[in-house]
């Protein structure tokens, strides 16, 4: 859906309780078993404006309640078409929720799920790395609203599980990230296969000019919605960076979390292969850490994952498949290891913690060379991060001295160094891809190596052994051609 226009049109009055919205009983009903009776500033002025049918674009902080900012008035609009019928074609896909990881869209379907706990409207979610089975069965039976990463999606179209031609709502969360994994190929088809007639809604904690021309593609003169200055971090947020070397890193990480006691702590590593090998060090060190990256399949990080909720685990080391998705409630604190090359994907990293007007702490740890990217952070966030000093126990430099690896050849930021890295990125999010690291490598026999050298009792046997006789087969005469061909040999 384009439009020339870029004129947005007024947000809507804002709202200060749910009973306020018009929201449908069941719904309503709904939002109180959360707990949650004032909405925040981006649900007070989105879901005026959603269920009125306009398109909207919203930039909020990461953890201001983005998802039941579009969940619920998409609901409330569903309401109408809800029904018991057991008919899978009573039951069509009528919105489409894009995520571009599948942590998040897990995250945006248990949203879907709680608050619509009280009606008939069903729903489902799709992602690569699992199983395909019991997905097409979801979509089979039908469902109002689908949440889905683009890969997997565009494979259920392609088997035909799926049909999105009564689609009315469309919804792009996070829509920058998919920009910076590759998936925009993927969305213009997904979006061709959509009626023309229909409400899109985009939501970001970040607005970049890319986003701001995607808008500009496919909404429908939006409604812009800014509830804070962009791009800006959450005040329940303290932000601190202290500047170290590499072997003091490792040192600073277990530092901090035995001696302020933490627990439930998500440190962001820029590699994949960074990232199992800090998980593997801080276990030797005695700090129960768990490594979730893009290569593991979906079983693993969901593992891994549901252990960190449950408190198992003191320290979830992540690359920035984490940054987006990660909704943990009472992260007390995140520590950049590696500072992100990507000045937004540190405003992600950080809205892990601080959610839901809780306080938390960002430390980054950032070495000489890792200082340009604090400056630029600083830039895009409009406001400076405080220096300060750590004072760690030398025994524990020291043996992270002495047990540090040298670093693989190769290692890239995960999904934004390459092209070969996006395109890596969407097929893994089609199909669980196995890990290059993993498996065992078999040692090699240098026997097998080594060219043939007879043994000194074979060359003996050898020159011992009479030499064979062999006769020369006798030459067969030209046969006549009269022979061949049945006829009787002409005698002289």
């Amino acid at each position: 859906m384009t439009s020339n226009s870029q004129t947005a049109l007024q947000p809507e009055p804002a709202i200060s309780t749910f009973a306020e919205i018009g929201l449908h009983p069941a719904l309503l009903q709904a939002v109180s078993d959360t707990g949650y009776t004032t909405p925040t500033p981006i649900q007070a002025q989105a879901l005026p404006s959603v269920m009125a049918g306009n398109d909207v674009m919203g930039a909020a902080q990461t953890g201001t309640g983005k998802t039941a900012a579009f969940t619920l008035p998409i609901l409330h609009r569903l309401m109408q078409h809800a029904n018991s019928s057991a008919s899978p074609a009573r039951h069509p896909v009528r919105a489409l929720i894009l995520t571009p990881t599948r942590e998040l869209a897990d995250q945006v379907a248990e949203s879907v799920k709680r608050y619509g706990k009280q009606t008939t409207l069903r729903s489902a979610v799709v992602f690569g790395g699992v199983d395909i089975g019991p997905q097409k069965e979801a979509l089979r039976n039908g469902c109002e609203v689908l949440i889905a990463t683009p890969g997997r999606l565009l494979d259920h179209v392609e088997q035909r599980n799926v049909n999105l031609g009564q689609v009315g709502i469309l919804v792009l969360d996070e829509a920058d990230r998919m920009l910076d994994m590759g998936f925009l190929p993927d969305l213009e088809r997904i979006i061709r296969l959509l009626p023309a007639q229909r409400q899109t809604l985009l939501f970001s904690a970040t607005f970049s000019n890319e986003i701001r021309k995607l808008a500009r593609t496919y909404l429908n003169s939006p409604v812009e919605l800014e509830v804070a200055q962009r791009n800006a971090t959450a005040d329940t947020v303290t932000q601190i960076a202290y500047a170290m070397s590499g072997d003091a890193k490792r040192a600073a990480v277990v530092h901090l979390v035995k001696s302020r006691g933490l627990k439930q702590v998500i440190v962001f590593s820029n590699t994949k292969i960074g990232t199992g090998r800090l998980a593997r060090q801080l276990e030797l060190d005695g700090v129960r850490a768990e490594s979730i990256h893009g290569d593991k399949s979906q079983g693993d990080r969901m593992k891994a994952l549901e252990a960190f909720k449950a408190g198992e685990l003191e320290v979830l080391v992540a690359t920035d498949v984490a940054a987006r998705g990660l909704d943990v409630a009472g992260v007390p604190c995140v520590i950049n290891y590696d500072l992100p090359h990507s000045a937004e994907d540190y405003v992600h990293r950080i809205g892990r913690t601080g959610r839901a007007g809780a306080k938390g702490e960002a430390i980054s740890l950032f070495s000489p060379s890792e200082e340009k990217y604090l400056l630029d952070i600083e830039k895009l966030i409009k406001a400076p991060v405080t220096r300060g000093t750590l004072q760690i126990p030398g025994e524990l430099i020291a043996r992270a001295s002495e047990r540090s690896e040298r670093p693989e050849r190769g290692s890239r930021p995960e999904g934004r160094s390459s092209s070969a890295d996006r395109q890596s990125d969407r097929t893994g999010e089609r199909g669980a891809r196995p890990s290059r690291y993993s498996a065992p490598v078999k040692p090699i026999d240098e026997f097998f190596l080594k060219p043939y050298e007879p043994s000194a009792a074979a060359v003996a046997a050898a020159a011992q052994a009479p030499a064979p006789i062999t006769k020369k087969p006798a030459l067969l005469g030209k046969r006549p051609v009269g022979l061949l061909l049945g006829g009787a040999i002409k005698k002289l």
